[in-house]
């Protein structure tokens, strides 16, 4: 089972994505993993938000850290678990700014990911922000940015059995397993 859930800033995505995670988990069994795609670094703002967000999750997960090689995290999950993959926004900027991966290579990571986690009966629930809703960016790497983001996204929501959008709190389902909600 494949999950995306996107949502704007705040939008409630993350626990909307946590307590998905969750029900899997507990229907299926096996380990429930955490792959934070951060880098923690030494911000003392975004070292809060993590914080923040650890506590918010709870206990019974496994932090696996990863910005950029998800196959390899993907790899560290024992198979009939459950992954929640927070968040591919930071993901794509990661792997188009900071490593030496292009975005070929990256649309080959994602789609090795999903296949890999479908073969080895990993439940994946996928997070990532709408971030392109607005009027095209005039800057020529803020578009490639959004663009590369927006393939992706187009990729995991047709290979998903389950896509969701989460505005304002609010979960609104566009794909359900076996079609559209």
């Amino acid at each position: 089972m494949i999950a995306f859930i996107s949502g704007g800033a705040r939008s409630g995505k993350s626990t909307h994505a946590e307590a998905l995670a969750r029900r899997w988990q507990a229907e299926r069994g096996g380990v429930r993993y955490y792959l934070a795609t951060a880098r923690s670094g030494s911000d003392g703002e975004w070292q809060a938000r993590i914080g923040r967000h650890r506590q918010a999750r709870g206990e019974g997960w496994i932090t696996l850290e990863e910005p950029v090689d998800l196959v390899a995290a993907l790899e560290r999950v024992e198979p009939g678990s459950t992954l929640l993959l927070d968040c591919l926004t930071l993901w794509a900027s990661q792997l188009l700014y900071a490593s030496p991966l292009d975005e070929a290579q990256g649309i080959a990571m994602i789609e090795r990911m999903l296949a890999e986690a479908r073969q080895r009966d990993i439940a994946l629930v996928i997070v990532s922000n709408d971030v392109n809703e607005g009027m095209p960016p005039e800057d020529a790497e803020v578009w490639r940015y959004l663009t590369f983001l927006q393939r992706v996204h187009c990729l995991v929501a047709r290979e998903a059995d389950e896509v969701v959008q989460v505005i304002a709190g609010l979960p609104q389902c566009w794909k359900k397993q076996g079609g559209q909600a």
